[in-house]
């Protein structure tokens, strides 16, 4: 019998043992995973149109609404265990699939390079100001480096390493915000009183800009949450998925907010707002070196979270037919994001952000209509590792997801202004409006035949699903048993 080619080790479910983190845990790995370059640029550019107020509410506000959609979705990975890429076969098939999961890990890849650019610019600032040696890509290969064995060692190393990048991330945006401010005071700027008189751009288009690059680790975040630790055998979401939206509600939009601010004050006071720039400019000696490594602490942080798993499980989930391992695939990964030459694309931070903003926003609206709406929550997770099972649809194909994400995604990117307020719904209805009338006639869903059983629950009802790998270390050619474990007992 053929080896099953949408099974391996690194995609199957986890199990309520291997949920290691707890919600400190995650809270922490969100701090280091919400400093981006990017937030610090949508600061500087919204505060020559705006208060300092008007900019804090509408990156608050932004931010608040991706965390409850990164809440939404991180339940498939508290309730099931999966990751993105595997429950992704639902709504878009077993071979469908790839074509949006790998568009998302793709961009991972990308934003890995650009984070690991901007930490070797600061390690060879350090370097060359003590040594004299200059060569930032030397250093860009050795941050890569670093980053993805660190990543390579599993989540629990990651969760570790989050211990001590969040404090540092804290420490460094306080003392760069209050020398920011003092400066500004030096020049008769008062930052809390200050309203820009530009009108590039609005209020409403930097709260949009800033769902827009939240898009994609908003649907993906299953890679994480499942190992987010979950009470077994209760039915309370908000009780179940306590570890999983508070660190969403409460880390991401005040680390966010927090950023955005930095970047526009930075930019009153110095006219610069990346913060390796305005760390060069304005300190010197020790504390130069301190906040310089604090600053590639955030950037190791933000990839192997943010970047490096979600492209690693996408790149494994397409590869599953040759074994593409983990380890493969976050090597991969660095290699992917190199080649995008990350040097270039920072200068273009903002047409990247925005193109694949619009596109992946379609998906969101997709996977929170086909867990939450036509599921109901519950997944007949067996057949998601079953190639002639209910997720085969036409050929591996599900068109109503495919069609949906085509029409919402390129209607998104048509009205880029407007992103994720156009792909989210949009591609939520269409793709209702489909499977209700057309996809669940023709594919009848088993959990949804069922009248949503709990046989197809994970963690509320306390089960573990489990899938029976391949036996390819001893040669042989075997479809592995796919079966959930019963539900453990209270």
């Amino acid at each position: 019998m053929k080896k099953n080619t949408l099974i391996s080790k690194d995609i199957v479910p986890t199990f309520g043992r291997q949920r290691v983190i707890s919600g400190l845990g995650f809270f922490n790995i969100w701090v280091g995973m919400a400093v981006i370059i990017a937030t610090f640029q949508i600061g500087a550019n919204g505060i020559d149109s705006m208060s300092l107020f008007g900019l804090i509410t509408a990156i608050l506000i932004a931010n608040f609404i991706i965390a409850v959609v990164g809440s939404l979705s991180g339940d498939i990975g508290i309730e099931h265990g999966l990751s993105f890429a595997a429950y992704m076969r639902a709504p878009f098939g077993s071979t469908g699939v790839h074509f949006p999961a790998i568009s998302r890990g793709i961009v991972a890849a990308i934003w890995f390079g650009v984070q690991t650019y901007l930490g070797a610019t600061a390690i060879n600032y350090i370097v060359n100001s003590l040594t004299g040696f200059d060569s930032w890509f030397f250093w860009y290969v050795a941050f890569a480096s670093v980053q993805i064995i660190n990543t390579a060692l599993g989540i629990k190393a990651i969760d570790r390493f989050a211990v001590i990048a969040a404090p540092s991330i804290i420490i460094i945006s306080i003392w760069i915000f209050f020398r920011m401010e003092n400066l500004a005071a030096d020049q008769g700027i008062n930052i809390f009183s200050y309203v820009g008189t530009e009108q590039s751009t609005t209020w409403f288009l930097v709260m949009i800009a800033n769902m827009g690059f939240w898009s994609a680790l908003a649907v993906d975040i299953p890679n994480i949450t499942r190992y987010v630790k979950a009470p077994s055998h209760e039915r309370n979401w908000f009780k179940r998925n306590k570890n999983n939206y508070l660190p969403h509600i409460i880390a991401l939009p005040l680390v966010q907010t927090f950023m955005g601010v930095i970047g526009a004050v930075s930019l009153l006071a110095t006219g610069l707002w990346n913060p390796i720039e305005v760390i060069q400019e304005t300190a010197a000696g020790i504390v130069m070196v301190i906040l310089l490594l604090m600053v590639v602490l955030a950037q190791w942080s933000t990839n192997t979270a943010s970047n490096l798993i979600p492209a690693s499980l996408t790149f494994v989930n397409a590869g599953a037919k040759i074994n593409l391992s983990y380890v493969t695939g976050i090597v991969l990964a660095g290699i992917i994001g190199t080649l995008f030459q990350p040097w270039a694309i920072l200068d273009q931070l903002f047409l990247f952000l925005g193109y694949y903003g619009a596109i992946l926003s379609a998906v969101a609206g997709i996977i929170i209509c086909d867990y939450y709406v036509i599921r109901k929550r519950r997944l007949n997770v067996r057949d998601l590792y079953e190639p002639n099972g209910q997720f085969q649809y036409d050929s591996g194909v599900n068109w109503a997801g495919m069609i949906s994400w085509i029409i919402a995604g390129s209607l998104a990117v048509f009205f880029i202004d407007y992103m994720y307020i156009i792909g989210f719904p949009l591609g939520f209805t269409l793709y209702y409006i489909l499977m209700k009338t057309w996809y669940l006639k023709k594919h009848p869903q088993k959990e949804v035949l069922s009248e949503y059983s709990d046989d197809y629950l994970g963690t509320t009802v306390g089960r573990d699903w489990v899938i029976e790998l391949n036996n390819a270390s001893e040669g042989e050619d075997s479809k592995p048993a796919v079966k959930p474990s019963e539900p453990k007992k209270a």
